[in-house]
């Protein structure tokens, strides 16, 4: 039986190259979603301003590294964030208890993604300036 290509999966009967590249379109959809997204926005105008920071900041390699990787986790967090509020979302609009648990544990993932990014940060700064 031959295999059907769904609607929602493009990328069945994709390969090399063209896999990649399509890949590479539906990530930047993405991102456009997620500029949609107020906070997404503004970690994103931060990370602009502090990535090039962090490799004025960072000593070598490895802290100029983590200090971007910190920023960059953020972001990923946040997108995350947003994917499993949609998830949620799409679901339906009634509450549920077991709703409100993802949507939190998801809010807290992105909570210890920006207390991470100022610890960080915050380490880097003082290293840099105090010590």
């Amino acid at each position: 039986m031959a295999e059907r290509k769904s609607a929602a999966n493009t990328q069945l009967g994709r390969a090399g190259l063209g896999r990649i590249w399509h890949a590479m379109l539906i990530s930047l959809h993405g991102l456009r979603a997620g500029w949609g997204e107020t906070a997404f926005r503004q970690e994103t105008i931060l990370a602009i301003l502090m990535i090039p920071l962090a490799f004025w900041l960072g000593r070598n390699w490895v802290e100029t590294a983590i200090l971007a990787g910190s920023v960059l986790l953020v972001m990923i967090v946040e997108l995350l964030n947003t994917a499993v509020e949609s998830a949620i979302d799409r679901i339906g609009p009634e509450w549920h208890d077991l709703s409100k648990q993802a949507k939190d544990m998801g809010s807290a993932a992105v909570l210890l993604a920006l207390l991470l990014a100022g610890g960080v940060w915050l380490a880097a700064f003082w290293h840099r300036f105090v010590v």
